[in-house]
């Protein structure tokens, strides 16, 4: 049993304790930090996200990069790796600080392939916003973990020294302290999950290769902060105003997102909103506070990471061969694409919550979680909007995509020259100066399916957007996650007794999106746009414009951040450098200048000086003590001048 698998063992014995195998690592006083590996549920569903995701992801990329140069290409897997591994160490982490080591190098990764193709302004730009965005919820994240260890000097997950257990108990007699510690960690998540106010980083990391976009968005990053909140729910589950913070900005993010995405026309960032949204439905589900809510939280995560490296896959197959990331530039896809397109229907239905496909099970059990929490009861009514929005945008991105004819793409044409081409001369899509790619084709594009390499993933993912959910189909009995991921603990708290009423609801709702869809885009997609920005007026410009938040933090950082270093940085250079460091030279040189002129090489002036310079140093001895007694021998003895006898002191007063 234990050669086998992790996921089989803990499916073997669900009820089983955690496993921790770890060893000594930093020891100071009372700081006492191991580095290992925990075992349990939670970290076993995790591997096997992270390991089947990055494993398709990799078979996939092997076609998608085809193009790079040989260094490029190994470049490109080795950052993929590094992004894995990274994630594997973090989900596996026995404490806060081998967590937080785990949690930069996921950011430090992101960074590294976003920003792959380096050449291109908007991909470092984005890579250099990524990093930076994250680091603001990353700052908070770490003061949490301070926090933690001053309040209960411990900072692992589990066993007799457990911060979490202890935090737990510290509630009942400080709530506010440890709800401000919980509060703290979730800004890490809050970063690195790509929630409001710190999401304007995600769409943007769209300018990576799309391999990337699905490993972010389905398996490592963004996986980082609901794993986090998972891995801390104690904490969170006994801090109910940490919790209530949890479910609200899920549940502002899901709408927020949800309806940015229902403008946009670059493909990839249709998925990247809906990322946002979807993560915004999990926090929500952590933020019930009950062990239901947790579960359906992490049953989201499991088939979302499905479904949507699927989509995001099947949009890199479709970017492949049009050669643009523009949606109105696509269309009848559907038979020059056929396997691409059935399985991005899956996804499709399977993101839009429609029966009986995995995201309709999960989508409603975090519904049904939290519309029966009262503290959460406003946040899920926000979810059931963000739902039709959802439908909405997704079909519509369905029928511009494949409805229709083929509008051409971006040719083959020669290579723009306001790109900046890589050491070989290609542009990010592999294209030279003459608009020959990788393979010697030009000319305009034809619609063709992607090699094996790339839809055999598809294929795969597609199973688990269609069957996943039955994993936890609490309507027809089958909860096999939620006991998996509760052995051991309390039942679930949350059941909405009978969830035939909740499942109609959402059914509709989802139906709803959809059949609106079709309505305005599936005959005439552009007639569509037309009368959506009809209806929509100035909202439209608000909603593609993002809500102004990348205009918001500009804002805000040049007129906070931006003017304290302009302010620290006048006071380094005036005050520091002018006062102290320049003055105390200039001062020095003002002395010397004085001093120099008394070295003239006269003895007489020497002898002269020696004497006054005695002569002060009396009088002020003379002044700082009145009853001092001098004696004139000792004096003239003083000055060089030998007397026979001591003599009598005499005051000087």
């Amino acid at each position: 049993m234990e050669n086998s698998p992790i996921l089989a063992q803990r499916l073997a014995n669900p009820a089983a304790p955690p496993q921790v195998a770890a060893v000594p690592w930093i020891s100071s006083g009372a700081l006492q930090i191991s580095v290992g590996v925990l075992i349990d549920n939670l970290s076993a569903v995790m591997l096997f996200i992270v390991t089947a995701v990055a494993l398709l992801v990799q078979i996939y990329s092997t076609g998608y990069m085809d193009h790079e140069p040989e260094f490029g290409f190994s470049k490109f897997f080795a950052y993929l790796s590094l992004f894995t591994a990274s994630m594997l160490g973090l989900v596996l982490s026995t404490n806060f600080v081998q967590i937080y080591m785990c949690w930069e190098l996921v950011g430090l990764s992101s960074y590294l392939l976003i920003g792959f193709w380096y050449y291109k302004k908007s991909a470092a730009d984005a890579a250099k916003k990524a990093f930076v965005v994250t680091r603001f919820g990353d700052a908070g994240f770490l003061l949490g973990i301070i926090v933690t260890y001053w309040l209960v000097k411990s900072v692992d997950f589990v066993g007799p020294n457990s911060a979490l257990d202890k935090m737990a108990q510290l509630a009942q007699t400080h709530p506010q302290a440890v709800a401000i510690a919980a509060i703290l960690i979730f800004c890490g998540a809050v970063g690195k999950s790509a929630q409001f106010p710190l999401h304007i980083w995600l769409p943007d990391a769209m300018e990576g290769p799309t391999p990337v976009s699905a490993l972010i968005h389905a398996a490592t990053m963004v996986a980082a902060g609901v794993y986090l909140v998972s891995r801390c729910f104690t904490l969170y589950q006994a801090s109910p105003d940490a919790s209530a913070v949890v479910g609200w900005i899920g549940g502002i993010t899901a709408i927020v997102a949800a309806s940015i995405g229902v403008v946009q026309s670059d493909i990839k960032r249709v998925f990247a909103y809906s990322t946002v949204s979807q993560l915004g439905y999990m926090f929500m589900a952590l933020g019930v506070g009950t062990q239901a809510g947790l579960a359906a939280g992490n049953f989201h995560l499991l088939t979302h990471a499905f479904f949507k490296a699927l989509l995001f896959l099947g949009s890199g197959s479709i970017i492949h061969v049009v050669n643009t990331n523009n949606m109105w530039k696509m269309g009848g896809l559907r038979k020059a694409m056929p396997i691409t397109h059935f399985t991005m229907l899956c996804g499709c239905l399977a993101l839009s919550g429609l029966p009986p496909f995995a995201g309709f099970w999960s989508k409603d059990a975090i519904l049904g979680a939290a519309i029966h929490t009262n503290a959460m009861f406003w946040p899920a009514i926000l979810g059931y909007i963000a739902a039709f929005l959802t439908g909405f945008y997704v079909w519509r991105l369905y029928f511009v995509t494949f409805g229709g004819e083929f509008r051409g793409g971006d040719p083959r044409a020669p290579h723009d020259a306001s790109v900046t081409a890589d050491a070989h001369g290609h542009d990010a899509h592999g294209h030279d100066a003459h608009g020959h790619d990788a393979h010697g084709h030009d000319g305009p594009l034809v619609p063709h399916e992607t090699p094996a390499n790339m839809w055999f993933p598809l294929v795969i993912l597609a199973m688990g957007a269609v069957g996943l959910g039955f994993l936890n189909a609490d309507a027809l009995h089958m909860e096999y996650y939620t006991h998996f991921m509760l052995a051991g603990h309390e039942a679930p708290t949350a059941d909405a007794g009978n969830p035939w009423p909740l499942l109609g609801l959402s059914t509709l709702i989802a139906v709803a999106g959809t059949f609106l869809a079709f309505v305005m885009y599936g005959k005439d997609p552009k007639k569509g746009e037309e009368g959506l920005k009809r209806t929509l007026g100035p909202v439209y410009g608000l909603l593609e414009n993002k809500y102004y938040m990348d205009e918001m933090w500009s804002w805000l950082l040049t007129n906070t951040m931006f003017l304290g270093a302009t302010v620290a940085n006048w006071f380094d250079a005036t005050v520091i450098d002018g006062v102290f460091v320049r003055g105390t030279g200039a001062f020095t040189y003002f002395v010397a200048q004085l001093l120099r002129e008394e070295h003239s090489g006269r003895l007489q002036q020497y002898a002269m000086m020696i004497v006054v310079a005695l002569c002060v140093i009396i009088v002020g001895v003379g002044v700082a003590e009145p009853h001092f007694v001098l004696n004139p021998a000792q004096f003239l003895n003083l000055l060089g001048i030998p007397t026979g006898a001591p003599g009598a002191g005499v005051p000087l007063r």
